[in-house]
């Protein structure tokens, strides 16, 4: 059984529009029509990557995180191709001294970094307690 069906297509160039369930994503190689693909991946990672930060400081007992930001950053090589990925994440909730096993805990959550190479998993720097 397939979980999961996207229908992508190109009317030409390096533009394309996918069908994701209800919503229209549309991506563009040269960022002119839409975001590029580095880009997106980066922000679909970060945007997986929350909520496992929330499900895994429930395992660790913190009720509420409370508001949290994650500013990402992204390194290319020489061809334009993904290198490395950074997160730097603000929460709101003070997550004492649990705060790296949450964080590890949040790595094992998250299906887009399971889909990752290694090298390309993000280095989390965690600043709790933080608005």
């Amino acid at each position: 059984m397939t979980d999961i069906l996207i229908e992508t297509t190109s009317e030409d160039g390096y533009a394309s529009r996918s069908i994701v369930g209800d919503f229209e994503l549309k991506l563009d190689g040269d960022g002119e029509d839409g975001p590029q693909t580095n880009p997106t991946l980066v922000a679909t990672y970060a945007g997986c990557w929350l909520p496992a930060l929330r499900a895994a400081a429930e395992q660790w007992d913190v009720e509420d995180l409370g508001r949290v930001e994650i500013d990402s950053e992204a390194d290319l090589d020489d061809d334009g191709d993904l290198e490395a990925i950074r997160f730097k994440v603000k929460t709101e909730a003070d997550l004492g001294e649990d705060k790296d096993e949450i964080v590890d805990q949040a790595h094992e959550f998250c299906h887009v970094g399971g889909a990752l190479r290694d090298e390309l998993l993000a280095d989390v720097v965690l600043e709790d307690d933080a608005f």
